[in-house]
């Protein structure tokens, strides 16, 4: 993707203006930094593309920098799977991946520096202490009773902490700048812990850690990052990664703050999704009904169709919330240009056409995709019990319905006109199991050759090779367009929607699709696009729904608003 193919917003409008001035040399190198704490979301994936396209646009490299420095929360699992999932969107960071730990000693290093020139001091206060001594928005902070500290003695403190000597929850690092700053981040935050726990990458070689926001500059500043692209929330963490750059004196990027993502019927927050994952609510991190980028892969959702997305929203400056009916229609155009049409009945009425001969079948030939005549046709075998959809026939149709009733005649998909004849019922319910028809040889195809007209056409599949699957119907996780949209005392979880997946069994599929390999997708004709699951196997075919053909929630939604 060029430059000239990308909406200029106000971050690509930064960049070019600074690489026209020469700041930085001409030079763009961005970064996307996760924490490996829990798996990327559709959050994520603006802002990868964002960075990663950047570079791409001008010509520059971006960074994938893990920012691990809470191994309290981070797993190899979740670094694992970042890296799956930015490939899987289409980037490629080449020999550009780093970690916050690779500088650990560099960071280290920084700390003894601010030591020495009296702007850093070991505090013995608890955490709890420290967040009562902060202050509010409107009364400053308490200093600590260690604040004065000798350097001398904060040196052999910090160097003691390194080596082990203390307990976690001891002793702590802060930066010493003011208890009275109007921004709560300078009033002397912590800059290292001590934490004894075993780091993913460095095992037990630390007992102390340094803060997010001790590392997170300077990680840029080692790296040589000209814009560092975040979201909004770290506007008011900027100040004090300017603080401690101008300090320790070294190298500056640019920091440049957009709005984060906020989908409706979603939740994204981390803290949250693992919350879903951990009570059981969904079933993993790749759950298909979970805005994490594996869950929707799983579902069926397209790279392709989330970067369009990603471009179609824009960066914006200040925080709004996004109806998910737009990447919903990002998906469709997607997958209805390169999802091959087949025949899926999920709902089966069995229907014997009783002047079909006997022990027949013959191919019907049927196009894979009208949207794109280069992907050919197929055959379809048509024999004399097919199966259609139970709503595609009614024994007492209201107005307006064109489908199969008694007396009617429909069209078959691609296939014949047939007309219904008689209803089989079972007797103890009355539930109708079977229909009796007769078709007309005379309209293979689809068309009559007297030139009469049905307006109802049917999906169908022949039951002699029929494949039986499951079918998991998902939908949104949330009814409400705002999950935290609760009265006082609710939890978000109560606005999970309880129907937001339906297994069906015994659904009937077209030959051949039992062979469908995981992750290959299909549009069944009337019902939507489906993706084979990972469960999947020709045994025992799984196919989820990745979306509907329409979008039925923004009506929905439109109506609830109108009630309120």
């Amino acid at each position: 993707m060029t430059q000239t193919e990308t909406s200029v917003d106000f971050v690509r409008s930064i960049v070019a203006d600074d690489i026209k001035s020469g700041k930085f040399g001409g030079r763009v190198v961005t970064r996307f930094p996760p924490e490996p704490n829990g798996y990327l979301h559709i959050g994520h994936a603006k802002s990868v593309c964002l960075n990663f396209g950047l570079a791409a646009e001008f010509g520059g490299t971006c960074n994938l920098r893990f920012d691990d420095t809470n191994p309290s929360r981070e797993e190899t699992e979740y670094v694992e799977s970042i890296m799956e999932d930015v490939r899987w969107l289409g980037w490629d960071w080449g020999e550009n991946l780093y970690y916050a730990s690779d500088y650990f000693g560099k960071l280290y290093e920084f700390a003894i520096q601010l030591i020495e020139a009296g702007k850093a001091y070991v505090c013995d206060l608890s955490p709890e202490e420290i967040r009562e001594t902060r202050g509010t928005l409107t009364e400053p902070g308490k200093e600590s009773p260690f604040r004065n500290r000798s350097v001398e003695e904060n040196l052999d403190l910090f160097h003691r902490m390194r080596a082990g000597e203390f307990e976690e929850g001891a002793r702590v690092l802060r930066a010493k700048i003011d208890m009275a700053a109007n921004n709560l981040n300078l009033r002397d935050p912590v800059m290292y812990r001590i934490l004894k726990q075993s780091h993913h990458r460095t095992g037990d070689e630390w007992p102390i850690y340094p803060m997010y926001d001790f590392a997170h500059g300077q990680s840029d500043s080692i790296e040589g990052v000209t814009h560092s692209v975040c979201t909004l929330e770290f506007e008011v963490h900027r100040p004090l990664y300017d603080w401690f750059l101008d300090e320790l004196g070294i190298y500056h990027s640019q920091q440049i703050e957009f709005a984060r993502l906020n989908i409706t019927h979603t939740v994204l927050s981390k803290r949250r999704l693992m919350e879903l994952v951990n009570g059981g609510y969904v079933n993993g991190w790749d759950d298909p009904r979970m805005p994490t980028l594996s869950g929707l892969r799983r579902r069926g959702y397209t790279p392709e169709a989330i970067r369009e997305f990603c471009d179609r929203i824009g960066v914006a400056r200040r925080d709004n919330t996004v109806e998910i009916s737009l990447l919903e229609h990002a998906l469709r155009d997607d997958l209805n240009k390169r999802s091959p049409r087949v025949m899926g009945v999920l709902d089966p009425l069995k229907v014997v056409i009783e002047n079909y001969p006997e022990g027949r079948s013959e191919e019907i030939m049927s196009v894979n995709n009208p949207e794109d005549m280069s992907m050919g046709e197929r055959p379809v075998l048509f024999s004399r019990t097919v199966y259609i959809e139970r709503d595609d026939f009614s024994e007492d149709p209201p107005p307006k319905f064109y489908r199969l009733s008694p007396g009617r005649e429909i069209r078959l998909k691609d296939a014949y006109y047939i007309t219904c004849t008689g209803v089989v019922k079972d007797e103890a319910t009355g539930e109708i199991t079977e229909l009796r028809c007769t078709y007309d040889p005379e309209t293979y195809g689809g068309t009559s050759a007297d030139g009469r007209k049905v307006r109802g056409t049917s999906h169908w599949v022949s039951a002699e090779q029929a494949v039986d699957a499951e079918v998991r119907i998902y939908d949104h996780l949330f009814v409400t367009e705002d999950p935290d949209d609760l009265p006082e005392g609710g939890d978000f979880k109560d606005n999970l929607n309880p129907e937001s997946l339906v297994v069906l069994r015994g659904c009937k599929l077209e030959q051949g699709l039992d062979q469908a390999k995981p992750g290959e997708r299909f549009q069944f004709l009337r019902q939507g696009y489906f993706c084979v699951d990972l469960d999947s196997t020709p045994e025992a075919p799984v196919f989820n729904r990745t979306v509907a053909l329409r979008d039925t929630w923004a009506r929905m939604d439109q109506a609830r608003r109108k009630v309120r």
